[in-house]
């Protein structure tokens, strides 16, 4: 278990395979995240676009203040200090 506990949120869609990757990493390291589905909330969408200039997911965003687009596996593992 991650020192800190980390509010997390993922901007993303069922259907997105890079979401569902970037959240089975995150279970598998048992990190707790929101998932916030934007194919059907339009005020979740515009949120997520606002935040990160990007229309695609995922959106994954540490603490409020960072923010990584798309499931980049290393800038997860050194932000949240994982071992895996």
């Amino acid at each position: 278990m991650p020192a800190k506990q980390h509010k997390i949120r993922i901007f993303s869609t069922p259907t997105c395979p890079h979401c569902i990757d970037a959240k089975k990493y995150l279970k598998e390291n048992k990190v707790a995240f929101e998932d916030i589905d934007v194919s059907d909330n339009s005020a979740a969408s515009e949120e997520m676009v606002k935040i990160s200039g990007q229309m695609g997911v995922p959106v994954i965003v540490i603490d409020d203040k960072t923010v990584i687009v798309g499931f980049d596996r290393a800038a997860l593992k050194k932000t949240l200090k994982l071992k895996k």
